[in-house]
């Protein structure tokens, strides 16, 4: 599902409050960290991570490994701090409604 530019801008906005909840270290993008990753956006739908100095990879590049192996969208990425969004198959979460063009 690709979003389009205004659906980006609406969640740009969103995340713009938002504080990071997946911190990524020095060992990367591990199995631990995408379990973690993937149970954090089922329950939030749009989740911001951070990556440390230590890590060998910059911001982008863990957004898009982390979006490929989760099945997620990149809405943001500024300085060490990403987005990413991916619908919630769970009931009992409030969805995010995003705009229609």
């Amino acid at each position: 599902m690709a979003l389009t530019k205004k659906q980006t801008r609406q969640l740009r906005g969103l995340a713009n409050t938002l504080n990071p909840l997946v911190n990524i270290g020095k060992n990367d993008v591990t199995d631990a960290l995408v379990k973690q990753a993937s149970e954090t956006l089922e329950k939030r739908e749009l989740v911001k991570f951070s990556v440390q100095d230590g890590s060998g990879l910059t911001a982008k590049e863990a957004a898009e490994n982390l979006a490929g192996q989760l099945g997620a969208e990149v809405v943001q990425t500024i300085g060490n701090r990403f987005t990413l969004y991916r619908r919630s198959k769970r009931n009992d979460v409030e969805h995010i409604r995003l705009v229609r063009e």
